[in-house]
């Protein structure tokens, strides 16, 4: 088992930054790409970004430009750096990791954007 806590979320304005963190523990070893979600009320969960071992990252297209997923392997770590973060971007955020082809997921981080 592979368990995930994400850290980071909170209030923030419209064009401000927050940086999400998750830390992965117990069975870590082969975990391969790591990624981030969201899900907005009402809405499906999408993905945000992802990031393979070796550092490899893609993007939705309404995150580009302003989101960076980067990961520490020797931390066991993925983050999320969040920049002109817009109304839109409010969700709970997901973090997820895979390891032999298996799916494992945090208990998720709310974001929420708002004047």
């Amino acid at each position: 088992q592979v368990q995930l806590v994400e850290s980071g979320g909170g209030l923030v304005q419209p064009g401000g930054s927050l940086r999400l963190s998750c830390a992965a523990s117990g069975s870590i070893f082969g975990i391969n790409d790591m990624a981030w979600y969201r899900q907005a009320p009402g809405k499906q969960r999408e993905l945000v970004a992802a990031i393979t071992r070796g550092g490899s990252t893609n993007y939705v297209d309404s995150v580009k430009g302003r989101f960076t997923i980067s990961r520490d392997n020797d931390k066991n770590t993925v983050y999320l750096q969040m920049n002109s973060l817009k109304f839109e971007d409010t969700a709970v955020y997901y973090c997820n990791a895979v390891r032999r082809g298996f799916g494992f997921w945090g208990q998720g981080t709310q974001v929420t954007v708002s004047s």
